[in-house]
């Protein structure tokens, strides 16, 4: 007969696989939502939108994992840990899903309005902060999978970059709005998408915090 320690352990397994099934579906999702606003991909937006309910979904079934290992297992120390720091992660994943959608509903409004006069500056800025936040969220989900605390610490740094990058991109906007005014409203649809990306970066230094959290068991500011 299995003991209690083993079936505990074989629940803590299956449980961070399913964050990393949630976290390979969120990062797809972020990488679509941007290159279906870079390439104006009506089809890609559609299905990062539609694939929301399936990261939904599995977040829900995580989460009750979470609650039914606490009320029956009543786990402690690092085992406990390991419990809430999975349902901080997901809470954080399925927040970068949402996030996603937006990007996806920007690409899918920006293809509407969309003026072959509109600079392709603004496009390649939002291009280049994607490729940044979606190895952030990468590296996010490594550090957490190998215990990695040092990873947790270099990701979650990198969100400075993203920041630096975000309000370049940001002013370079307001800049074109001023001097094309006609394009304004595409311009607005791109500066969501922008800010949606910022704040996926924040949720993935929540992740590295909880990553420090998990191995050490100290909350630890990286933001």
């Amino acid at each position: 007969m299995i003991s209690q320690r083993a079936s505990l352990e074989k629940e803590l397994a299956a449980l961070q696989r399913d964050i990393l099934r949630m976290g390979s579906m969120v990062e797809e999702a972020v990488f679509n939502a941007v290159q279906a606003l870079v390439t104006q991909d009506e089809v890609l937006a559609k299905q990062v939108i539609m694939n929301d309910d399936q990261v939904d979904m599995l977040c829900e079934e995580v989460e009750n994992r979470c609650v039914r290992l606490i009320a029956t297992q009543q786990p402690i120390a690092r085992d406990l840990r390991v419990i809430i720091t999975g349902i901080k992660i997901i809470i954080n994943l399925e927040r970068m899903a949402d996030h996603a959608v937006d990007i996806a509903r920007s690409a899918l409004n920006l293809i509407i309005c969309y003026s072959a006069t509109v600079a392709d500056v603004a496009v390649q800025g939002i291009s280049k902060i994607g490729g940044l936040v979606q190895q952030m969220v990468k590296e996010g989900l490594d550090a957490y999978v190998n215990d990695d605390v040092e990873r947790a610490r270099q990701m979650c740094n990198a969100d400075d970059e993203v920041d630096h990058l975000y309000n370049r991109t940001f002013k370079a906007i307001l800049d074109l709005m001023e001097k094309e005014p006609e394009n304004i409203r595409c311009y607005v649809f791109l500066l969501l998408a922008a800010l949606r990306l910022e704040r996926v970066a924040d949720r993935a230094t929540n992740i590295g915090e909880d990553v420090v959290y998990l191995v050490t068991g100290e909350w630890e500011e990286l933001n």
